[in-house]
């Protein structure tokens, strides 16, 4: 299906870029494409029982999609007020929302509380990222259990401090090149799991 068969079949307007509100810190709304989503949850790592947080949740798509394909229960956190209003207004129409939830808050400062998966689009600075792990592992130290991390398009910044982390176990990568034209090697997403 289209991007545009999947908005109007999950009933939501989430198409489009937006770069108004981004700075050094805070990267552009730009959602994770179906297709991205469907392999993702082909997999099986996100399944019913999970509670799955999306760090820049943007217009909530995401967390519609994966609640609507494998029945978790999704948390969408956005820092940008007008962006979450539009994820607010989703929820009002979406054809299954009962567990969604969006909160307009700063992600370093969210307590993670019960959540097992971690969804990431470049949402931020590697330096906010930082603190983001620092909160998740909080949570992990105070009710340990299988937290699975999930970084889609993961930009070099990414990239290096994931690799370093002595708390992270690599799992898996998910090749996606082969849904795009190109040969762009981002086009993946990277799994890692808390040890």
């Amino acid at each position: 299906m289209t991007e545009q068969q999947w908005d109007k079949k999950l009933n939501i307007h989430t198409i489009g870029r937006l770069d108004a509100h981004a700075d050094q810190y805070h990267y552009p709304y730009e959602p994770t494409p179906y297709s991205v989503l469907e392999r993702l949850a082909e997999r099986g790592y996100i399944h019913k029982e999970s509670i799955l947080m999306d760090y820049g949740c943007g217009k909530g798509r995401v967390g519609f999609f994966l609640h609507h394909a494998v029945g978790c229960r999704a948390i969408g956190l956005e820092y940008n007020e007008e962006i979450f209003h539009q994820a607010e207004q989703n929820k009002t129409t979406a054809v299954k929302k009962q567990g969604v939830l969006f909160f307009c808050a700063n992600a370093e400062e969210f307590p993670v509380k019960e959540a097992d998966c971690f969804y990431f689009f470049n949402p931020f600075s590697v330096e906010i990222l930082k603190r983001v792990m620092g909160r998740i592992l909080e949570s992990y130290y105070e009710n340990p259990r299988r937290m699975l991390l999930f970084f889609y398009y993961p930009n070099d910044e990414y990239l290096v401090y994931l690799m370093t982390m002595y708390a992270l176990a690599f799992v898996e990568e998910i090749d996606c090149r082969d849904l795009f034209a190109g040969k762009d090697e981002r086009e993946r997403i990277l799994i890692f799991e808390l040890i």
